[in-house]
């Protein structure tokens, strides 16, 4: 049995970092990003690679069939019980997709949905600071955060209503972030 664990976030909120950390801490734990999968698929140079490109490049979110494709995946490779995915879903119709996956699916259980909180502002200074790639810029901040903020109060209240979304303030140090998400998710496994 998986357990599985979804950090979702706005650009920059730290999701990545944070999930990583608690990974390399823990030996039950494998991390998946979304975002790095895709990464690593269009860097692979593969048709699907230039598919998935034609979408981060812009800030787009992927096509459906292969962001679900690409994280079933990885769920069911995973070398240890527990998964954290960060990164998704982001949208009505991947939150849904995935449902529809974990539903009838007895060997993974969708056990937390952690929301890491940070502003616009804080957002968009450590996107622009960091500048990791192309899609690291204004105008495709913009998009990212379009995107990501217009599905999130029916994620939110999607998760809400399954008792599985939890909030975690992203705007303090990675150490105490990282703390406070690694003491929650040890305590649900």
């Amino acid at each position: 049995m998986k357990k599985l664990f979804l950090i979702i976030g706005a650009p920059g909120s730290g999701k990545t970092t944070d999930a990583e950390l608690i990974a390399q801490n823990n030996s039950a734990i494998t991390h998946y990003s979304a975002g790095d999968m895709f990464r690593a698929e269009v860097a692979s140079g593969s048709e699907q690679g230039k598919i998935i490109d034609s979408y981060i490049s812009k800030g787009n979110i992927v096509p459906i069939e292969i962001a679900i494709k690409t994280i079933v995946n990885a769920i069911k490779r995973a070398p240890t019980p527990v998964v954290i995915i960060d990164g998704y879903p982001r949208s009505d119709e991947q939150m849904q997709a995935l449902e529809n996956y974990l539903t009838p699916e007895s060997g993974v259980t969708l056990i937390n949905v952690i929301e890491v909180v940070v502003s616009e502002a804080v957002a968009r200074d450590r996107v622009l600071g960091r500048a990791r790639g192309a899609d690291d810029n204004s105008e495709v901040f913009d998009n990212r955060m379009k995107v990501y903020t217009e599905p999130l109060q029916h994620i939110q209240d999607f998760y809400n209503s399954k008792n599985i979304l939890t909030k975690i303030n992203g705007e303090r140090s990675i150490e105490e972030i990282v703390t406070e998400m690694d003491a929650f998710i040890t305590s649900k496994i």
